[in-house]
């Protein structure tokens, strides 16, 4: 006997017998077996999975912390921060406080920030809250701060060069996607990160249930925020187009005018999702919660793990890189309640359908960790094709810069050699005309000594001839008296000497005696008639030339 089972069906098992007749003689063997068909509706039910208790939490670290005013400079973390803690707010105590801290924060280890109610350290300030981001297998954190209205938060860009900072007794490393994120729900797997927009209160997953694998995330609804104050919270500066990918999350400053400017929302809620392979009771979750950090906060924890209360009330100052603050010791935390968890039974093979729904589902998730890969190298690549074409354009810019300077510089070299010739060429012409100058001014003082040797020359000359008819006249005038006409001519010789040595001199020449008696006093005036002295000189020149 052959016996088929066709279309199983869930819910029931039926099975009918046909043929009795065809049994008996099966039995008896007197007839031919025959092929008979049973239709059979089969249910196979799985079991719940068991999922081991999270372990207990590790010794924390409470402080209070005193925000900076400014944005504070990132830090590059190795281990992610652990699953969050649970702290309820107090009443707000006074209108305008604002609820700061309640976060996991680095000093050299993470600690939790504890929070408290606190006033802006001037009216325009808010609050920023902190920046977790999942980059290159290590966390890039910048502390909570205080910021002037106005002023939007700076993600550090992809660009910036960090030095990893290891954590003071260790901890997991970050598991999920790149991007940013906040840290997951109290009592979820150490490591787990859950991301979100920026400006997201990591107060937001305290209410959430815990979560043993990747897969929850916040949204905000495809929502932008500009400093955005509900409940003395602040989301700062948050523009949403993508919540799984961190790189279409943009800030976006105050009063814009453009478009964007047109769809600011003030957000009251976020909306956290998770499948039901991500959480710790296998079951998907899907809940608003208040986006205000306080409202946040008071809400009922699945896992309640009480923040410890610092044990000094004096703030310690903001992480500086390098020189962390002495921290107090750490304290236990007190775990109440927990995911409700399934009996331990044997696991039994899924029904096809939800093997197969689970298969599904894991292939999406892994394809969309796939294209949420592909999409982060992208971005890595179009940015560093970015950073490069900046480098490009600045060292083209450098360039074009020193050429110009260059060129700057060689135009003032010309301007100046230019001028040095100019100048040199003015004193050379001065020069040539101080030259000239002196040689006309030479050239006049030496026509003017020649002029005067020229009439000194004439006046001796006139000197000489004067003194000759002198000569003459004195020789004639003398010689009949007795004289020697040899005295005579050395005396006449020795006064024309006299003469000459004083027309050298530039003395006048002498004047003429008015008459032979004032020339020889001892001589007597001949009182002849000019006519007859001719006649005798006459005379004595023609007796003289014979004896000569």
């Amino acid at each position: 006997m052959a016996i088929s089972f066709t279309k199983p069906m869930p819910h029931t098992l039926r099975m009918t017998a046909l043929a009795a007749a065809a049994l008996a003689a099966l039995l008896t063997g007197c007839a031919q077996p025959r092929h008979t068909v049973v239709n059979a509706d089969v249910e196979y039910r799985s079991a719940p999975v068991w999922v081991p208790p999270p372990p207990p939490p590790a010794p924390v670290v409470s402080v209070y912390v005193e925000p900076p005013l400014v944005q504070p400079e990132p830090v590059f973390v190795d281990v992610a921060p652990p699953p969050m803690l649970v702290e309820v707010p107090p009443p707000q105590p006074y209108p305008g406080a604002v609820w700061t801290g309640g976060y996991w924060g680095w000093q050299g280890r993470w600690v939790w920030c504890a929070g408290r109610w606190s006033s802006p350290p001037r009216p325009d300030y808010v609050w920023v809250q902190p920046y977790y981001e999942h980059r290159d297998g290590a966390v890039v954190f910048v502390s909570g701060f205080w910021a002037a209205h106005g002023v939007a938060f700076v993600p550090p860009p992809p660009s910036l060069h960090l030095s990893v900072e290891i954590a003071i007794g260790g901890g997991a490393r970050p598991v999920g996607p790149m991007g940013v994120f906040v840290p997951p729900p109290p009592g979820s797997r150490a490591g787990l990160i859950v991301p979100a927009p920026i400006g997201t209160p990591p107060a937001v997953v305290v209410s959430a249930p815990p979560v043993t694998n990747i897969g929850m995330r916040i949204q905000h609804n495809n929502t932008t925020i500009n400093n955005v104050d509900s409940h003395n919270t602040t989301i700062n500066n948050v523009d949403v187009h993508n919540t799984t990918n961190v790189a279409n999350v943009h800030n976006v400053t105050n009063n814009v005018t453009n478009n964007v400017t047109n769809n600011v929302t003030n957000i009251t809620n976020v909306t956290i999702v998770a499948p039901a392979g991500a959480t710790a009771n296998g079951k998907p979750f899907q809940g608003n919660v208040p986006a205000a950090a306080h409202l946040a906060a008071a809400m009922p924890a699945v896992v309640h793990a009480q923040a410890p209360v610092p044990a000094s009330a004096t703030p310690i100052p903001a992480y500086t890189p390098g020189h962390p603050a002495a921290l107090p010791a750490a304290q236990m935390t007190r775990v109440q309640g927990g995911p409700p968890q399934p009996a331990m039974t044997p696991p039994q093979r899924p029904a096809p359908d939800m093997a197969r729904e689970q298969a599904r589902e894991q292939q999406a998730r892994d394809q969309q960790m796939r294209d949420q890969q592909v999409r982060d190298q992208q971005t890595r690549d179009q940015q560093a094709r970015d950073q490069q074409a900046r480098d490009q354009q600045a060292r083209d810019q450098q360039a074009r810069d020193q050429q110009a300077r260059d060129q700057r510089m060689h135009e003032q070299q010309m301007h100046e050699q230019q001028m040095h010739e100019q100048q040199a060429r003015e004193q050379q012409l001065r020069d040539q005309q101080a030259h000239e100058q002196q040689a006309r001014e030479q050239a006049r003082q030496q026509q003017f000594r020649d002029q005067q040797a020229r009439d000194q020359q004439a006046r001796d000359q006139q000197a000489r001839e004067q003194a000759a008819q002198e000569r003459a006249r004195a020789a004639a005038a003398e010689r009949p008296h007795g004289r020697d006409p040899r005295d005579e001519r050395e005396a006449q010789h020795q006064r024309e000497e006299r003469q000459a040595q004083q027309g050298r001199e530039g003395a006048a020449p002498p004047r003429r005696p008015a008459s032979a008696a004032q020339a020889h006093p001892g001589h007597r005036p001949d009182e002849r008639k000019p006519d007859e002295r001719r006649e005798e000189e006459k005379e004595r020149e023609r007796a003289r030339q014979p004896q000569q």
